[in-house]
Formats: C-alpha cells, structure tokens, sequence
C-alpha cells in the first residue's frame, strides 16, 4: 500500500528534524564521502597513468591511460611468490585462530573449572599492550630457538602464523565466548539426551547456531595477518616474505614505481575486500552479537 503523499506546504510535523539539520547532514555526508573516495581514486588513476605521469605534477584527468602496468607488477618484483606466501600464512593462521577459539570459547562458556576468571581476564589484558613490545622478545625466542632445537622459526611461515597468533587469539577466544553464552544451554542438553556427547554437541548444535561469530572471528585474523607489516618485516627473509612487506621492493635507489606500487595495492586488495562483501552480513551480526555479549 503506497504511503500517502504530504502536499506542498502543508504544516511540517512537531518530529520532524528541522531543516537546518537535514542540510547539514547532507553536506556532511557529501564530504565524508568525498574525503573516503578521493585516495581510491587517486590510487586508480596512478594505477593507470605512466611512470612519468605519475613522477611529474599530478594531475586530476590523466592526460593517457595505459594498463601496462597492471603487467609490469609481476615482473619488476616476485609479486606472485609474495602473494602465495601471504595466502599461505593468512590462512593458516585464520584456521588455527578458529579452530582453538572455538574449544577455548566452547569451555569457557559452558563448564566451571578453576581459574576461568583468571583465564579469561588474562585473555583480555593481553589487548592492552601493543603489538611492538613483542617485536624483540619473540625475535630473540625465535633464534635461540633455532640454534638449540634446530627448527627453524625465524624466516619461515611457521613462526610468522605463530606471530600472527598471538594477536588473533584473544580477540577470537573474548568474541566467541560472548557469541557462545547467547546461544541457549537447552539445545546443548537436548542434543546430550539425543545421545551426543560435548563434541558432537559443539559441531552439531553450537556452531551451527555461532556461524556468523565464528565468520567475524575468521575475517578478523584473515585480514589481521594478510596486513600486518612491522613483524613480517623483521621475521621474514627473501623467500617468505609478504605481500605488505614486497610491496616495499617497487622503490629502488633509483626510481619509486609509483604507478606500479598502486596497481599491485589494488590488486592485492581484491582478496579481502570480495571476502568482506561476500561475508558482510555474517560479520555484521557477529559483531554486534560479540559486542553485545
């Protein structure tokens, strides 16, 4: 049923926002939005410009395109090797976070035992010391690691996707258990009198109920690790680096590759931003649901 139509100039509601406001928040708007697009498309039209385009002035209409090179990205530096390696550590980081959240939450959330409080606490505290302050001592455990045992962490993908733990972790294990707890017990009791067990409870009934929080968990740690630039730089060597630390490499001694650095960012962009909007609606209701928890 169409809504019906308010005359022109008829008396405005009491509710009604005043137009002053309305004004303002268009032009608000208008310029937040300006503000947010105007590094995309600065980013595109370098991507599309040539390398003395893009070293001279800047202009705001390329004056040629070209799409050399989004071609010249794969040669100029080992993009491809850069790329599998993140996808490699980003996913198997993503994995091992999601797997062990979902036990640490699952115990958490649904059993007493001694020193839940302390766990979870301690859980959380570790939110509050930045990532640097690690940086050092996990250098140092690497290494000596390494000369004592032999197994090689430092410059290797396991101890990066070790690394990349340590951040993932507490968020994932406090966001889940909060998804976890608005789960109902009845159904983790009722699938026990059908016969199931704590496993098979958790797989059939408790994270069938949590995907979208298990969905904001594996986004968060894919994008944390598939970004991260200050600990792939130091704990990384020439065959394991990454794409955040490779795109580094575009800038010689003598030339910057601008048009180049801008073609591979968006090129190596496209994972997580079809990723985010392939789970958009999962991560939404993850969050709210972790935050409101």
């Amino acid at each position: 049923m169409a809504s019906p139509t308010v005359p022109r100039g008829a008396p405005r509601s009491p509710m009604a926002s005043p137009r002053s406001f309305i004004w303002s928040r268009r032009i608000f708007l208008t310029l937040l939005t300006g503000f947010v697009l105007l590094p995309v498309y600065v980013m595109i039209s370098s991507s599309l410009k040539p390398l003395e385009d893009v070293s001279g002035k800047f202009r705001w209409m390329p004056s040629g395109l070209t799409i050399q090179p989004y071609f010249d990205i794969w040669k100029t530096v080992p993009l491809a090797k850069y790329f599998w390696n993140s996808m490699i550590v980003a996913a198997a980081a993503t994995v091992c976070s999601v797997v062990i959240a979902v036990f640490a939450a699952y115990a958490v959330s649904r059993y007493q035992f001694r020193g839940k409080r302390v766990f979870t606490v301690t859980v959380l505290s570790t939110q509050m010391f930045p990532g640097i302050l690690f940086l050092l001592p996990l250098f140092l455990i690497y290494v000596n690691i390494g000369q004592s045992t032999g197994i090689a962490l430092f410059g290797s993908r396991g101890g990066l996707i070790l690394t990349y733990l340590t951040f993932s972790l507490p968020f994932s294990i406090w966001m889940l258990i909060g998804y976890f707890e608005s789960v109902p017990r009845d159904l983790d009791e009722a699938a026990m009198v059908d016969g199931c067990g704590p496993l098979k409870a958790l797989f059939r009934v408790v994270v069938p109920a949590a995907i979208p929080g298990i969905v904001a968990v594996a986004v968060y740690a894919f994008m944390t690790a598939w970004g991260e630039v200050l600990f792939a730089s130091v704990l990384t060597t020439d065959a394991t680096r990454t794409l955040a630390v490779g795109l580094q490499n575009y800038s010689t001694q003598n030339d910057v590759y601008w048009n180049q650095i801008m073609a591979a960012s968006l090129v190596v962009s496209i994972p997580v931003v079809a990723g985010f909007l392939l789970l958009q609606r999962y991560l939404v209701a993850g969050l709210t649901a972790g935050a409101v928890k």
